[in-house]
This record gives C-alpha cells, structure tokens and sequence, in this order.
C-alpha cells in the first residue's frame, strides 16, 4: 500500500508535490516518478488520448510504486467516473466543476450506497481483487475514494464557496488555463481579475478547511503558490520535462563544442528531380552542325 492515501493527503496541509503524466504510460513510470521524490502523480485522461485499458495498466505500474495516483477523467459522464474508480483510481478529478449541484451529482456516480448510486462491483481492480463480505467492502471503497474538483470557470470560482463546503469534495483544483480563458483574458495570470479569483477559490478552501492545487511550470511559481495557500503542487508534466532537459543539454553542448546546428538543404523529389545530362553530351548539343554541300550539276553534252 501506499506511505500516504490520497485521502490522508487532502486532510493536511503540509507540502504534496507530484508530476503530470500526459504521454508515457511506461511501466516503469511510477518507480521514476518515486525515484524522483514525488508524493502523488496526476494522470491524464481528458487531453492525453488514453484509453480506460491504458488506465487500468497505468493503476497497477503506480500500485507496484506505491505512488498514489489521481486520474483525471474526460467528463462528467457516470461512465467515466465509475469506470475510473471500478479500476483503481483513489483520486477522481472532475473538469469545469461549476456548481455545489454539479458536485454532489459527481459524487453520486463515484460512491456506493448509503453515500451514492455507483453500480456494485466487488472483487475486482478497486478492492485488488480480494474477497470479502459486502457492507464492509462498500464502507472501505467509499473512504478510499478522493475527490479532486477543478474550478477553472467564472461559474465555478462565483460558487467555489458552495462546492468546497460540499461533504465529499476534499480538494479544490485550479485549472488556470482554463479559467483565464472563461475570465476573457487567455494567458495573463497576473491579471487583476485572475488573481482576485484565486483569492477567492483559496478563501474557500481556507474557510472549508479544504485542499487546493495546481499545475505549475516552474519552481518559483510553486513555491509561491504553496505560500498562498496552495498544498497540492503539480510540477510540469513529463512532455514539457523532457522537451525542456534535452533542449537544453543539445544547445550546450553545441554552444561549448562551437558546432552549431548546421541547416540541412532539402532534397528535391522525386517528382521534380530531372536526370542530370552528361557535360560531353551537352557541349556536343550545343556545337553548330556544319551544312553538307550539294552535288555539282553535271552538264548537258
């Protein structure tokens, strides 16, 4: 089992720092993301392109690493979010949660009876295929279950007040791309309209006693998010990682060795490419042709 569930995790608000998996769902990518110091990792589902076969084998390699793992799901479809927790996922993140309303309809899909309407599966990937009597099996699944609520709309920093006093929401998520964009202003995160949203969504989660967290790019913004009252801090995702570690050691070395890159000429095609004419064969084409002299006429006798 993991150090610390999910579920332990949102109920203090020391330092978690995890790791954004959009690409490589390598079996080895829970021992290098433990390996690297992380404390959970947040695995994506809504842009990523991964399937539910994907999740259910990227549960298993995170098990084996004893990472705790939250699944972003696509949607706020029952299917999605059952399907997620039937496979293991301890936490469940939901996109554009906007409305207490919406959460508890969310949280209706991802629990058992008494606490929701979640079809019964048991002794499957969730409870590690162990069996068991049924009441305490449900109990058990419904504790383990975490739920991570994004707030990246207008609507849903208006009423994150509303949704982080729902029982069962136990982390509001910002997503800051997102919300800019619902904001009207794509991108500028020191804008004064987004940084008055922030205070309002870390107010309401400050009030509710509540986790928050984020994505970030860089270390500098993480530390200042964690000062502002932030405790779940995503660092970059593994795309951006590697993109940014080789780019930079290919551009150093090239610097230092003073072998820059050298442009390469793009080759005709085949379509376009004509058949080179030998220089003997040109030089014979082009020398003048001498004009053959007519038959002297033979006289009449």
């Amino acid at each position: 089992m993991a150090e610390m569930s999910l579920k332990k995790m949102t109920a203090k608000r020391n330092l978690k720092v995890g790791h954004f998996v959009v690409e490589f769902a390598t079996p080895g990518i829970g021992q290098i993301l433990k390996a690297a110091g992380c404390d959970f990792v947040l695995f994506d589902t809504e842009h990523s392109g991964f399937g539910y076969e994907t999740v259910k084998s990227v549960l298993r390699y995170m098990q084996a690493a004893d990472m705790p793992t939250i699944v972003r799901v696509p949607s706020k479809e029952y299917h999605h979010i059952a399907r997620a927790a039937d496979m293991g996922a301890e936490g469940i993140m939901l996109p554009m949660v906007g409305t207490a309303k919406e959460a508890r309809e969310i949280l209706d899909c991802m629990k058992y009876t008494p606490l929701g309407h979640r079809g019964v599966a048991l002794q499957v990937a969730h409870d590690r295929y162990r069996p068991g009597p049924t009441m305490p099996k449900l109990a058990a699944a419904n504790r383990f279950t975490t739920f991570f609520a994004q707030i990246e709309t207008r609507q849903g920093v208006d009423n994150a007040d509303e949704i982080a006093a729902v029982d069962g929401v136990d982390c509001l998520w910002v997503g800051h791309f997102d919300l800019s964009c619902s904001l009207g202003i794509p991108g500028e995160f020191d804008h004064p309209d987004f940084l008055s949203a922030i205070d309002t969504v870390v107010e309401a989660c400050r009030k509710h006693k509540k986790a928050l967290g984020r994505l970030v790019a860089n270390v500098d913004d993480g530390v200042a998010l964690y000062e502002q009252g932030f405790d779940f801090i995503c660092y970059s995702g593994d795309v951006w990682v590697l993109h940014a570690a080789v780019q930079a050691a290919v551009n150093e070395m090239r610097e230092r060795t003073g072998r820059p890159r050298t442009a390469t000429k793009a080759k005709p095609s085949a379509a376009t490419k004509k058949k080179a004419t030998p220089k003997k064969v040109v030089a014979k084409m082009k020398k003048p042709v001498a004009k053959k002299k007519a038959a002297p006429r033979r006289k009449k006798t």
